[in-house]
C-alpha cells in the first residue's frame, strides 16, 4: 500500500532546521538575558553590605603629631629653649606658610605644619641664640633668628621652606630697620689715640 503524501524536500527541512535553531537560540539569549539582570538585582544588597563590613574594618589613622608618641622626658635645657619658640603662623616665600603649636602630649615638644606634612620636634637652642627645632625622626629641622625662620631637609641636605617670619620676627625686623646697631667703625677713636703724636 502506497502513501498518498508527497516525500518531503531536503530544502524544506534544513529551512525548518535552521528556523528551529535560530528560534532556539533567541529564546536562549533572552532567558539568560533575563536571568542575570535578576540575579543582578538580588545581589545588589549583598554587594553593598560587604562594601560597608570592608570599609568598617578600616582603622582610621590620626596624623603623627596627634598620635600619641611616648618621647623622652624634656631635660630643662630643652624646656628652656622652649620659652622662645614662636607658636603661630610664619609666613614664607612663594606664598608658603608654616603653622607651629605645643605638643599637647609631650612637654617640652612643639608641632610643625606645612602643607599636609606634620612633624614632632624638640627646641635646642644654640650658643648664637638662635632657636634650632630637631625633628625626633630626623627628617626635618626649622632653624628660627631673630627675623625669620626657614626649614630644611635634614636627609637631602636642601632647604624646604626659606624667609618664613613669624609676627614677633616681622617687629623685630622694622626694629632693626627704625634703629639699626652700631658699628664698629662707627665707635670714636679713644681720646689718648687722638693725642699721641704722628
Amino acid at each position: 500500500m502506497t502513501s498518498n503524501r508527497p516525500a518531503a524536500r531536503p530544502a524544506n527541512i534544513r529551512r525548518l532546521r535552521t528556523a528551529a535553531i535560530s528560534v532556539g537560540i533567541l529564546l536562549g539569549m533572552a532567558a539568560g538575558a533575563f536571568s542575570s539582570q535578576a540575579h543582578a538585582a538580588d545581589s545588589a544588597p549583598t554587594v553593598v553590605k560587604k562594601a560597608k563590613a570592608k570599609l568598617s574594618k578600616k582603622k582610621v589613622t590620626a596624623p603623627a603629631a596627634e598620635k600619641f608618641v611616648p618621647l623622652p622626658d624634656a631635660t630643662p635645657e630643652q624646656l628652656e629653649a622652649a620659652k622662645r619658640v614662636l607658636i603661630g603662623r610664619y609666613e614664607c616665600e612663594f606664598n608658603k606658610m608654616l603653622l607651629i603649636d605645643a605638643n599637647d602630649l609631650n612637654r617640652g615638644y612643639f608641632n610643625i605644619r606645612q602643607g599636609k606634612d606634620t612633624w614632632v620636634v624638640k627646641p635646642v637652642l644654640s650658643s648664637t641664640g638662635a632657636v634650632r627645632l630637631e625633628d625626633t625622626k630626623d627628617t626635618v629641622l626649622l632653624l628660627q633668628i631673630l627675623t625669620k625662620s626657614m626649614l630644611l631637609n635634614v636627609k637631602t641636605g636642601h632647604r624646604l621652606v626659606d624667609g618664613c617670619v613669624h609676627e614677633v620676627q616681622r617687629a623685630a625686623e622694622e626694629e632693626l630697620r627704625k634703629n639699626p646697631p652700631k658699628s664698629v667703625f662707627d665707635t670714636p677713636a679713644p681720646a689718648d689715640a687722638a693725642s699721641a703724636p704722628k
